[in-house]
């Protein structure tokens, strides 16, 4: 996809004004990420609820976690005392493992799966039908995807839901944040593109206040909590239908007239034929480009390939979906009711919404770099203080249920519960790992990877962020609660050191790009001292294109202190390699220590 206007100056600044219309646009085309949140928070909830689990896993996790309703409604076929011993053991012996069960992951994960393959054809899609149609189709498959999950009779039909749900949010993902990105003016570009993660948060946040309410509609509360993310559906259908196409669309697809008339509407001013015929030579450039999928294999682009892989593979690894996905089973295992499992969430939905209200008024004022690393410390330190305080909590609490069991005070089959006090702590620390995540590489994960791509590879570099962002999802989603039960409290300190990586990898290799235009956020990594061996001026295709800066500057003179300012790429090569070497002897001796 073109994404926007490319050519001009250095960091050139065209005709118009913020008008209402331009942010009822973007904030509706954000509406976008309402599906993908609302499926994130509300599939958690659900998967602890009671009546869910005895409709579809009775035998593992209603039994495991509900021993004794199990053996009541049981009692005719067989349930002898061994296997009440057995199944009170399972429930008690590691409240890592209550939720152990690779079926109920596949039912969280295979979204991704299908939004992951379908990511890769949405480009082209959009491109050769427009941004408008594509949010319309993606609306329309989330409601259809809700209705198969909310009436579900089986395990197979609720993944069937799940996939359908995936088709609809693999579209949305990529077309939101890309259409928002080609209607937005450059200077308020990084605010209205947070939109998108900031709508992901709401829709986070109105799961789990939904999930609260219907917990309590026994036995069909889980049925009206799916079927509801057929709201969001109707509303990005609803605006696939009422919103413009992009100008950019609309010229690559030869309609000129219409592409000048959103352009004018948008902007707020009759007088926008400069920013216009710009956009015209970027989608001429553009359709010259006949194979952008093998473009973005060459050396000089490896930079765009590298950072858009490695940025969602980092951000996944947060385990900001883990708690995000599972935060009412993580609750859960430590004590706490079903009920006050879910408030949690809402709590913790609350914060993810006005911390990323945080990164929209400032990630365009500090930049992306500062919030990347300021929101990479904090969630380093939340996530040892949790693992830590789980590893202590738990050993007292089993050493405390074990003196009561040998006093008689409590039964065999009495669940390990940690004091109130405690769980409101993880609460609290939780929080703050939510909140530095979310103004930091929440928004940004969607922005920066999109933002530094030359329009040579941007059809090709939209795909594999939304892909690469839905795989690494999957990955995490299918592998949590083993991780969990396997590693224990060493889970968090696992995450922590890909935090740790992250954020060293941000202060050495990611350039900054707060108020750049998107052709030159493209060249600041043609000055990078490391990525410049990749990113080649002679090699770009863009510098056949004029470049005038507003002062009359060389372009590549405004650029060259920036070089200078950064350390030798020898040094930073030798440090990471050192860095990685401890980092994965750390995380052995973490992951070991938690299994002792």
């Amino acid at each position: 996809m073109a994404g926007g206007p490319v050519v001009g100056g250095l960091n050139k600044r065209y005709n118009g004004r913020s008008t209402f219309y331009i942010y009822f646009v973007v904030i509706l085309g954000a509406c976008a990420g309402l599906l993908l949140g609302y499926d994130n928070g509300v599939i958690g909830g659900v998967t602890a609820m009671a009546d869910f689990q005895l409709k579809f896993f009775e035998d593992t996790l209603y039994a495991h976690n509900h021993p004794a309703e199990y053996l009541a409604m049981n009692p005719g076929q067989g349930v002898e005392a061994a296997q009440q011993a057995q199944l009170a053991d399972q429930e008690a012996a590691s409240p890592y493992c209550k939720y152990d069960d690779q079926i109920l992951q596949l039912v969280v994960s295979s979204l991704y799966l299908a939004a992951a393959a379908t990511s890769v054809f949405a480009a082209h899609w959009a491109r050769k039908f427009g941004r408008k149609p594509m949010l319309f189709i993606s609306g329309v498959l989330f409601c259809v995807g809700a209705g198969l999950q909310g009436g579900a009779v089986d395990v197979g039909m609720l993944v069937a839901g799940r996939v359908v749900l995936g088709l609809g949010v693999g579209i949305a993902s990529l077309v939101g944040p890309v259409y928002n990105a080609e209607m937005a003016p450059a200077h308020l570009r990084g605010a209205m593109n947070v939109l998108f993660q900031l709508a992901v948060t709401i829709g986070i946040l109105a799961a789990g206040l939904i999930n609260y309410g219907c917990e309590h509609l026994h036995p069909w509360g889980w049925r009206l909590s799916l079927a509801l993310a057929a709201v969001p559906g109707a509303l990005i259908a609803l605006g696939g239908i009422v919103l413009p196409d992009s100008p950019v669309s609309y010229i690559e697809r030869g309609h000129m007239e219409k592409a000048h008339k959103v352009l004018v509407r948008i902007r707020g001013v009759d007088n926008v034929d400069e920013e216009f015929q710009d956009i015209i030579e970027a989608a001429r450039l553009s359709s010259q480009i006949k194979h952008p999928w093998r473009n973005l294999f060459k050396s000089q682009y490896r930079p765009q390939l590298i950072i858009s892989l490695l940025f969602m593979l980092f951000q996944q690894f947060t385990g900001i979906n883990a708690i995000i996905f599972y935060a009412p089973i993580l609750f859960s295992s430590i004590g706490s009711s079903d009920t006050t499992s879910l408030i949690n969430t809402v709590i913790i939905g609350a914060v993810n919404v006005l911390a990323t209200l945080v990164a929209v008024f400032l990630v365009d004022r500090l930049g992306r770099k500062f919030l990347l690393i300021q929101g990479g410390v904090q969630m380093i330190i939340a996530e040892i203080v949790v693992g830590v305080t789980l590893k202590k909590e738990f050993e007292k609490a089993s050493s405390s249920r074990l003196a009561n069991i040998a006093a008689g005070l409590v039964s065999a089959d009495s669940p390990l519960v940690v004091p109130d006090a405690v769980a409101i702590g993880v609460l609290v620390v939780i929080c703050v790992f939510i909140a530095g995540f979310a103004w930091s590489w929440g928004p940004i994960g969607w922005l920066y990877p999109t933002e530094i791509q030359p329009l040579e590879t941007r059809t090709a570099g939209a795909s594999i962020n939304t892909a690469s962002n839905m795989i690494f999802t999957f990955v995490i989603g299918q592998s949590f609660v083993t991780m969990l039960c396997s590693m224990e409290w060493g889970v968090f300190l696992f995450f922590a050191g890909f935090v740790i990586t992250m954020t060293l990898w941000t202060i050495f290799l990611l350039p900054e790009t707060k108020g750049k235009d998107l052709e030159n956020t493209f060249r600041t990594f043609q000055t990078h001292p490391f990525w410049s061996k990749f990113s080649r001026v002679n090699d770009i295709h863009h510098n056949e294109l004029p470049r005038i800066s507003e002062e009359g500057a060389n372009p590549k003179q405004a650029d060259a202190p920036m070089a200078e300012e950064m350390p030798n790429p020898k040094v930073i090569n030798q440090a990471f390699l050192l860095m990685l070497t401890k980092l994965s002897k750390a995380i052995s001796a973490w992951v070991s220590l938690g299994q002792a």
